[in-house]
C-alpha cells in the first residue's frame, strides 16, 4: 500500500536569499529515483517551481518520512551546509510513535551495515563495514489503546523526540527497531500487526516519522539558526487519536 500523498501538506517554512525550507509531505521524493520510476512530483521540482529559482538539497528524508528539508539557493551556500552535515554539526531533531513504552531518554549506540545501492556498487569492500551510528531520544508521552493483538488486549506506545548524531541510512527507523520500539507504520524494520490495525483504525497509512527541526549555523551571517517544520495534519491526527495526555494524567494521579 502506497503512502497517502497530501500535497496541501507543501509549504516553505522559512526562506531568505541564501536558504528555503520546505515542508515535505510523507510519500513524496526528494528528487528522481530509479527505484520510483512511476512518480512524477519530487520536493526539489515543486520547491524550484515555488521559489523560482534552482535550488540546491543539502540533504535528504526518505520518502515516507515527512517534515523539515532545507535547499540552498546557491552552490556555495549549498557547499558550506553540506560540511555541516558531513561533520555532524548540524542538530536534527525528528518525532516519532513509536511500539510500547520506551525508556524516559536514551542513547541508542549501534553501529549500521551500510546499505547498498547504486552508488556502493562503486564502493570499496572496506567502505562497507559497519560504520559508527548514535541517535540520542526522549520520551514525551506514553499510552495505552484497548485493542488485541497476539495475547494482550491493550496495545502500549510512545511519542518519543529523537536528535541523531550521525546520519546513516534509515538510521532512526533501524536503531528504534534495534531497541525493541520500532515506528509505527514502518513497513520495513516495524511490526505488520500494529501497522495493520494503525491503517484500519486510523484509515490512513503512512510512517509516524517526522522531521520536525534544524539548527545550524548561516554560512553566510554565522548565526545560529533554528528553523521549526508543523506536524503533518496525518500524523497530528494519530497523536490525538492515541489521547497521549490522558495517560500521562493517569501516570500521575
Amino acid at each position: 500500500m502506497q503512502t497517502q500523498l497530501d500535497l496541501d501538506a507543501f509549504k516553505i517554512v522559512y526562506q531568505d536569499s541564501h536558504l528555503v525550507a520546505i515542508h515535505k509531505p510523507a510519500g513524496l521524493l526528494v528528487h528522481r529515483s530509479p527505484i520510483d520510476k512511476h512518480e512524477t512530483l519530487f520536493a526539489v521540482q515543486l520547491t524550484r517551481d515555488t521559489v523560482g529559482q534552482m535550488v540546491y538539497p543539502i540533504h535528504r528524508l526518505d520518502k515516507a518520512t515527512s517534515g523539515l528539508l532545507l535547499f540552498a539557493l546557491d552552490s556555495n551556500t549549498a557547499r558550506q551546509l553540506g560540511q555541516q552535515f558531513t561533520e555532524h554539526t548540524i542538530e536534527k531533531t525528528y518525532l516519532a510513535i513509536c511500539r510500547g513504552w520506551t525508556e524516559p531518554t536514551g542513547l541508542i549506540d549501534k553501529p549500521l551495515k551500510y546499505q547498498k545501492d547504486r552508488i556502493a556498487d562503486k564502493l570499496k569492500k572496506e567502505q562497507l563495514e559497519p560504520q559508527t551510528a548514535i541517535t540520542a531520544y526522549k520520551t514525551l508521552a506514553h499510552t495505552t489503546v484497548d485493542h488485541t493483538i497476539g495475547k494482550f488486549d491493550q496495545q502500549r506506545y510512545s511519542l518519543v523526540e529523537l536528535k541523531p548524531k550521525t546520519g546513516r541510512k534509515h538510521q532512526i527507523r533501524r536503531h528504534l527497531n534495534h531497541i525493541s520500539h520500532p515506528i509505527i507504520g514502518d513497513v520495513k524494520y516495524g511490526d505488520r500487526h500494529h501497522n495493520h490495525f494503525f491503517n484500519e483504525w486510523l484509515e490512513q497509512h503512512r510512517l509516524y516519522l517526522a522531521a520536525t527541526s534544524l539548527q545550524f549555523i548561516h554560512p553566510s551571517t554565522k548565526e545560529t539558526v533554528t528553523i521549526e517544520a508543523p506536524l503533518e495534519k496525518s500524523f497530528q491526527y494519530a497523536i490525538d487519536r492515541l489521547d497521549f495526555t490522558q495517560q500521562e494524567q493517569k501516570e500521575s494521579q
